[in-house]
C-alpha cells in the first residue's frame, strides 16, 4: 500500500498526492500496468478523503500517467523512454544573456527622464477607458488597430505634420521592429532595400533576419548620395531625411525631389521615410515629411511614440500609400494588431483632449532648457582647445568632437570605467572606418545635476 507524509504537502492535499505518485511512476517506483490501490483503499491508509485520492487520480488520468480498465480499477500507464528524460536535480545551462553596460550614466540611449511621462494623465485616462468601454476592451482590434486611434492620428498628422491622411491608410503595430517585418512581407523579401550609412545599425539586423539584401550608401552634406542609391541597384530606400541619425542632417528639398524621381522612374521602387524625432525641432516649424510632396504613393510613413512619450509604450505606426494599404488588409488581414486595446483607446483620449499636443510643447520647452544647461556645462569643464559641437535645430542628441590622440575605442572605455556609457559614430557606420573622434550625446534622459559630473570626468579622460 502506498504511504506518504502528507505533513510536508504545501496546499491542496489532492496536489500533494498526485506529486508523490507521479514522482514514483517517473522514477520507477511504480511499475507499467501496475495495479494501483483503489481510491477507498488508498484514502483510508492516507486518512484522507475519497474525494482527495479521486482529484488526484483524475488529474493523473488527465495527463497520462494512469489509465483505468472497467470494472478493474487504476492501472500505471506505460510510458516509453521515460527513464532517458529524467529532469536532474539542479540546472545549469549556459546562457550567454546580453549583459547590460555597468555605467550609471548612459549618454547613447533613447530613454526619457521618468519625471517627463505625464503618468497622472495617462492612469485617469486609462481609468476612464476601462469604466467606459468595457466591451471593446475584450475584443481584439483589426489588422489596422482601433478606429479611434487611427483617426486621432490621422487628425494629429494634419494638424502637426502637414499630411492628408485617411486612417484606414495607418497600421498600428508594437514598435516599428514589428512593422519592418510587415513591410518586408508587403514588400518582398527578395527586394534589395538600401540603408543610409551611418545608420541605426538595428534596422540593418531587422532585415538581414528577414533574409533581405541590404546595401549602404554613403552620405554627403545634403543626406544619402543619389549616386550611390543608383549604384547599389536597390529598390527601397529605407532614409531619415527629417533629422538623420547619428548625424543629424535634415535633407533639403531639392534632395527629397531627387529621390522621389529615382522613385519614379520605375513602378516597385519604394521610399520607407522614418520620421522617428520631428516633433522635437527646437527652432521653427517642424521640416514637412517627404510624405507631403509625394503625389505617386511611393512613401511609406513610419513613426513612433517611444520618442515623444517614451521607449516602453511600444506603439508605432505606418502610413501605407492606397496601393499597399490595400494589399495589406487583402494579404495580411489575418494579423490581430499586436498592440494592447486598453494601451490603444488610452492613447487615442490623449490625442483626441489635447493632452499629447500640450505633452509635446512642454517637451519641447524641458528639451530646449535640457541642452542649453548641457552646453553651457560643456563649456564650463571642457577647455575650448578639447572638442568642437556638432549640432543642428532638431532632436534629442548631439555630436561631440574631441581633439585628443586617444584612440576612440580608448576614450569610450575609459569612459565606461568612470560610470558613463557613450557611442563613438564610426560603430554607426556599416563598413570599417578610421577614429573620428566624434561621439554621439544624447541629453534626454540627463539629470542637470549630474551634467558637472559627466563633463568634469570627460575633461580628465580628455
Amino acid at each position: 500500500m502506498l504511504t506518504y507524509d502528507l505533513s510536508k504537502i504545501k496546499g491542496p492535499l489532492y496536489e500533494g498526492i498526485y506529486t508523490y505518485i507521479k514522482e514514483d511512476i517517473q522514477k520507477s517506483r511504480l511499475k507499467a500496468d501496475e495495479k494501483m490501490p483503489s481510491k477507498r483503499a488508498l484514502a483510508k491508509n492516507l486518512g484522507v478523503s475519497i474525494i482527495t485520492i479521486e482529484n488526484a487520480y483524475d488529474q493523473l488520468i488527465g495527463e497520462g500517467y494512469l489509465y483505468t480498465l472497467p470494472r478493474k480499477g487504476y492501472y500505471v500507464s506505460r510510458i516509453e523512454n521515460l527513464s532517458k528524460f529524467q529532469a536532474t536535480s539542479t540546472l545549469s545551462l549556459d546562457i550567454h544573456y546580453p549583459k547590460p553596460s555597468k555605467a550609471t550614466i548612459n549618454l547613447s540611449n533613447n530613454h526619457i527622464d521618468s519625471d517627463d511621462f505625464p503618468f497622472s494623465v495617462w492612469a485617469r485616462l486609462m481609468r476612464e477607458t476601462i469604466s467606459t468601454k468595457e466591451n471593446a476592451l475584450i475584443k481584439n482590434s483589426t489588422c489596422g488597430g482601433v478606429y479611434e486611434l487611427r483617426q486621432a492620428i490621422a487628425s494629429h498628422l494634419a494638424s502637426f505634420r502637414g499630411m492628408n491622411v485617411d486612417p484606414d491608410q495607418i497600421v498600428i503595430g508594437a514598435g516599428t521592429e514589428y512593422l519592418y517585418g510587415v513591410l518586408i512581407q508587403l514588400l518582398g523579401a527578395e527586394k534589395t532595400v538600401c540603408l543610409e550609412n551611418p545608420g541605426y545599425k538595428k534596422i540593418a539586423q531587422i532585415y538581414q533576419s528577414h533574409h533581405v539584401n541590404c546595401t549602404y550608401a554613403n552620405l554627403d552634406a545634403s543626406g544619402i548620395s543619389m549616386e550611390e542609391i543608383r549604384v547599389s541597384g536597390a529598390e527601397v530606400v529605407h532614409i531619415s531625411p527629417t533629422h538623420h541619425f547619428p548625424t543629424g542632417i535634415t535633407m533639403p528639398i531639392k534632395r527629397r525631389y531627387e529621390l522621389l524621381s529615382w522613385a519614379n522612374e520605375k513602378e516597385k521602387r519604394m521610399i520607407i521615410e522614418d520620421d522617428y524625432d520631428s516633433e522635437f525641432r527646437l527652432n521653427g516649424k517642424p521640416i514637412p515629411p517627404l510624405q507631403t510632396i509625394d503625389t505617386s504613393g511611393k512613401v511609406i510613413y513610419v513613426n513612433t511614440f517611444s520618442k515623444s512619450l517614451a521607449p516602453t509604450i511600444r506603439i508605432s505606426y505606418m502610413v501605407l500609400p492606397r496601393n499597399l494599404a490595400n494589399l495589406y488588409y487583402e494579404k495580411l488581414a489575418f494579423y490581430t494588431c499586436t498592440v494592447s486595446t486598453f494601451e490603444q483607446y488610452t492613447l487615442a483620449s490623449f490625442i483626441e483632449e489635447g493632452y499629447f499636443e500640450k505633452h509635446i510643447n512642454r517637451m519641447r520647452l524641458a528639451y530646449g532648457r535640457r541642452r542649453k544647461q548641457m552646453i553651457e556645462c560643456m563649456k564650463r569643464h571642457l577647455d575650448s582647445k578639447e572638442y568642437d559641437l556638432i549640432e543642428n535645430d532638431s532632436g534629442l542628441h548631439f555630436i561631440l568632437c574631441i581633439h585628443s590622440k586617444k584612440s576612440d575605442d580608448a576614450f569610450v572605455q575609459e569612459l565606461e570605467e568612470r560610470g558613463i556609457h557613450l557611442s563613438a559614430i564610426k560603430d554607426y557606420f556599416f563598413d570599417e572606418r578610421k577614429d573620428t573622434h566624434q561621439f554621439l550625446l544624447n541629453y534626454a534622459s540627463v539629470h542637470p545635476e549630474q551634467m558637472d559630473e559627466i563633463f568634469q570626468i570627460m575633461h580628465e579622460v580628455i
